[in-house]
């Protein structure tokens, strides 16, 4: 009872000082925005899961697509339009552009390498160039297209294999690729230490980044209390925290390295940058630990994000065997006996685009993508925007909209096209769950085509499908998801088999074609 006594005390301090440090601004009012306390104003709100519904609910209730929420004295401005978001954060860019002070993930934890999170100016810039120059389309041929192909190859004879391990087989996927694309690197079947490390030092930033998380994002003078005061228990899980965060950058980089000095190593991110670096690159950007952070983002970020994605058409695809039969009319009109899907075929394949631009709709992978900061007080629609303010893209809010996109909870790829071609009046979901302004996703043309070509190839080859159970009943599931920063469909059973003799050979030929590159 003491400890707590004590915080709140600590509390109403702070916010008395941040409330004396505003006299004098604007008079124009703040936001609309749920009641709150005295001193501690939304703190007891703040919703702990799945708060962008619980902030398009209050933006509903006020009438309002912009929400003001005020956490102890820390001002949360959430935008819940697509007019709002583009409004500010794509044409007010230079002020919206930077990232909120993390105590807890940058300063405790050490995540302070992830791009993602980097406050604005030269050293993000810096970094962003290097993402840009091996991921942008141009570079797709060498970087990231061979290895995204190669995993979605490898996944179906993973199935074969172990069909009921259907997230573990994505997850293997994803994996794959990443590490590929970062750094050149093989896994293993099974139990990669890649993909191993990279599962638990995620752990943490995905914890850690949700607003609100940890007290010490509020209070950062609470990040010098020793871990053993009671209540610091935060201290310890940043200490763990953090030492996976330097292995995960560490441990795949100086692999890379080393395979460079031996003449083995493939295109990739960090070989790629390397080099130029090597060959004396005027841009200050090539240096040793700006690549390796670049790196280390990708391999961060990028596996989990894909996968949530994947994994979410995948369960749709086994509740809707109507969407699996079209798809697989238009795969074997296009896709020559005895061959699989590759990415020339992608312009002739507008129904496996449009399911997989539903799928990036229908369970946003990042629902509220990473929070924004105001860097100087603004005015919107005749309210105030305090400096120093969070702010939050609910996407969730954005791909859910029903004026947008009619009937916006059932999964349904045919609202994106029109006859036999995709619809270009249909509002494109990447316009929402890839971000806003300068910081929208670099790697989002990888993670496209990784998602594309994954359902182009299982629907190929294997029939998905419900699971039956012992008295021929269909097995419903329940789309249970992991709620985070990002929103990833927990384990799900389905029936994945091959769709004929034929396919299972087919799969069996690239596995064993695999196996001997």
């Amino acid at each position: 009872m003491q400890t707590y006594t004590i915080a709140a005390g600590l509390v109403a301090f702070v916010v008395g000082l941040r409330l004396y440090a505003s006299a004098g601004k604007s008079k124009l009012p703040l936001p609309p925005g749920p009641k709150g306390l005295p001193l501690i104003g939304n703190l007891l709100d703040m919703p702990r899961t799945l708060e962008w519904q619980t902030y398009h609910k209050w933006a509903k209730e006020l009438k309002s697509d912009i929400i003001y929420v005020n956490v102890a004295g820390t001002s949360l401005v959430v935008l819940d339009s697509l007019e709002a978001c583009k409004d500010l954060l794509d044409k007010r860019s230079t002020n919206y552009s930077s990232r909120p002070r993390m105590p807890m993930l940058i300063e405790l934890m050490g995540y302070g390498f992830l791009v993602a999170i980097m406050e604005y100016g030269e050293r993000w810039r810096q970094h962003r160039r290097l993402i840009h120059q091996a991921l942008n389309p141009a570079a797709a041929s060498t970087i990231t297209l061979p290895p995204t192909l190669k995993a979605a190859r490898n996944v179906l004879g993973r199935f074969l294999e172990k069909p009921n391990d259907i997230m573990g087989n994505l997850r293997h996927m994803t994996g794959e690729a990443i590490i590929s694309i970062a750094y050149g690197l093989d896994v293993l079947p099974e139990n990669d230490p890649y993909i191993h490390l990279a599962e638990k030092a995620n752990e943490g930033p995905v914890e850690a980044v949700v607003p609100g998380a940890f007290l010490v994002d509020m209070l950062p003078f609470l990040k010098y209390v020793p871990a053993w005061v009671p209540g610091a228990g935060f201290q310890k899980k940043a200490a763990k925290w953090k030492a996976l965060g330097q292995a995960m950058i560490n441990v795949p980089f100086e692999k890379t390295k080393e395979n460079m000095r031996a003449g083995i190593c493939p295109p990739c991110l960090t070989s790629t940058c390397l080099a130029e670096m090597e060959h004396g690159a005027a841009d200050v950007a090539y240096s040793e630990e700006n690549i390796k952070n670049a790196a280390g983002t990708l391999y961060s970020v990028g596996a989990d994000t894909t996968l949530s994605i994947v994994g979410s058409c995948v369960l749709a695809l086994i509740d809707h065997p109507e969407v699996v039969k079209k798809a697989q009319l238009e795969l074997d009109k296009v896709i020559k006996p005895g061959h699989l899907p590759d990415f020339n075929d992608q312009p002739s394949l507008p129904y496996i685009t449009a399911i997989v631009k539903e799928g990036l709709r229908w369970n946003d992978a990042v629902p509220m993508g990473v929070p924004h900061l105001i860097e100087v007080e603004d005015e919107y629609k005749g309210h105030r925007l305090p400096a120093r303010s969070i702010v939050i893209a609910n996407s969730w809010a954005i791909l859910h909209d029903e004026k947008l996109y009619p009937d916006p909870f059932t999964f349904n790829p045919d609202r994106f096209m029109k006859g036999d071609s995709l619809d270009p009046n249909v509002q494109d979901p990447g316009e929402a769950c890839w971000g806003f302004g300068r910081r929208i996703c670099p790697g989002r043309h990888m993670a496209f085509s990784t998602i594309w070509i994954a359902i182009a190839s299982l629907l190929t080859v294997y029939d998905i499908r419900k699971q039956v159970d012992e008295d021929g009943n269909a097995i419903e599931n329940n789309h249970e998801y992991v709620s985070n920063i990002t929103y990833s469909p927990k384990p799900f059973v389905g029936s994945i088999t091959p769709r004929s003799k034929e396919a299972e050979n087919l799969i069996r030929s690239f596995a064993w074609q695999s196996a001997i590159c």
